[in-house]
């Protein structure tokens, strides 16, 4: 399977903005969240797409219960041209782990897409899964792009590239990882799950450094243990990846130049743009998005960040 059709059905959900649900439609009448609907709609999207399986005999501590998520996936997309044998991005949309926002992820991967590189929207388990089923999700994306990566047609370097809960996301994996186990049954698990380079896009970085941050800690005075294990800035190694980050400062942004400094602290390569303009979830601040807002300045954080991947070799 090449995978050719994803890149034809991606074109139609862009044109057509189906993944766009304004930020009207995100609650109820009674003013709950409509987790229901968003989930509905990424999942209805998703069935147009070629899946791969994150595990094809059966996801470990999966519970079928959950009835409005299925096991996790991604949807890869080749580069336009079958010629370019190019690094792959991981893109993974915010949403609180409760729901899913679909520009950060088909309007992101589709920009990246077309900048040359070969993307996979990963579909990651949501609440009541925990954080690190997520984290688990994103790990083995990782290690079957590589262990996929003559049939798909990519190198091994891969990016992790996410927004609000997923930049999160994206900050774990960078922080938590292995090399891959020589010994596993499961030959998946041979390949390392350590992302080449990592793009967090106004992530609430951790409640550990910052815990008046603009989201409710979920893990204070519960299990401190915990916390500290999810906040990246408190797990960098001299192996730790380059980092991009960016967001705008609606939200916190102690919580991105700490992240630098420490990133600093250890000689890790980074790149840091805090915008003065703009609200949290613009995705590319192109007026894609549920808030419909666009920001050209902002804007700019895509073309950086596009150069800078191709810097590193992707």
């Amino acid at each position: 399977m090449n995978y050719k059709n994803n890149r034809e059905e991606l074109t139609k959900v862009i044109g057509e903005r189906s993944s766009i649900r304004h930020i009207s439609k995100h609650r109820k009448p009674d003013g709950s969240v409509d987790i229901e609907g968003n989930l509905k709609l990424w999942n209805d999207l998703m069935e147009r797409f070629d899946k791969i399986m994150l595990w094809e005999n059966g996801t470990p501590g999966f519970d079928d219960s959950v009835t409005e998520q299925t096991e996790p996936y991604m949807v890869f997309v080749p580069p336009a041209d079958p010629k370019l044998i190019r690094g792959t991005i991981i893109v993974a949309h915010g949403g609180g782990f409760v729901t899913r926002t679909g520009c950060e992820g088909f309007h992101v991967a589709d920009y990246f897409n077309r900048a040359g590189f070969a993307v996979a929207i990963l579909s990651y388990r949501l609440q009541p899964f925990n954080r690190r089923d997520a984290i688990a999700d994103m790990q083995r994306a990782i290690r079957i792009l590589r262990a996929k990566k003559e049939e798909l047609g990519i190198t091994d370097k891969v990016a992790v590239m996410g927004f609000s809960a997923g930049g999160m996301l994206s900050g774990n994996c960078a922080t938590h990882f292995d090399y891959g186990n020589n010994e596993a049954l499961d030959l998946i698990e041979r390949f390392s799950c350590r992302p080449d380079a990592a793009v967090v896009g106004y992530g609430a970085i951790s409640f550990t450094s910052f815990p008046s941050g603009f989201m409710k800690n979920p893990f204070i005075d519960k299990n401190k243990a915990e916390e500290i294990y999810l906040a990246p800035e408190k797990n960098i190694t001299v192996e730790t990846p380059p980092f991009f980050i960016w967001q705008t400062n609606s939200d916190d942004p102690r919580f991105s130049m700490y992240l630098a400094k420490e990133l600093a602290d250890y000689n890790i390569p980074f790149e840091l743009h805090c915008f003065p303009g703009g609200i949290h979830g613009l995705a590319l601040a192109d007026g894609n998005n549920d808030l419909d807002e666009k920001n050209t300045h902002i804007m700019h954080w895509s073309t950086l960040c596009t150069e800078w991947l191709e810097e590193l070799g992707f």
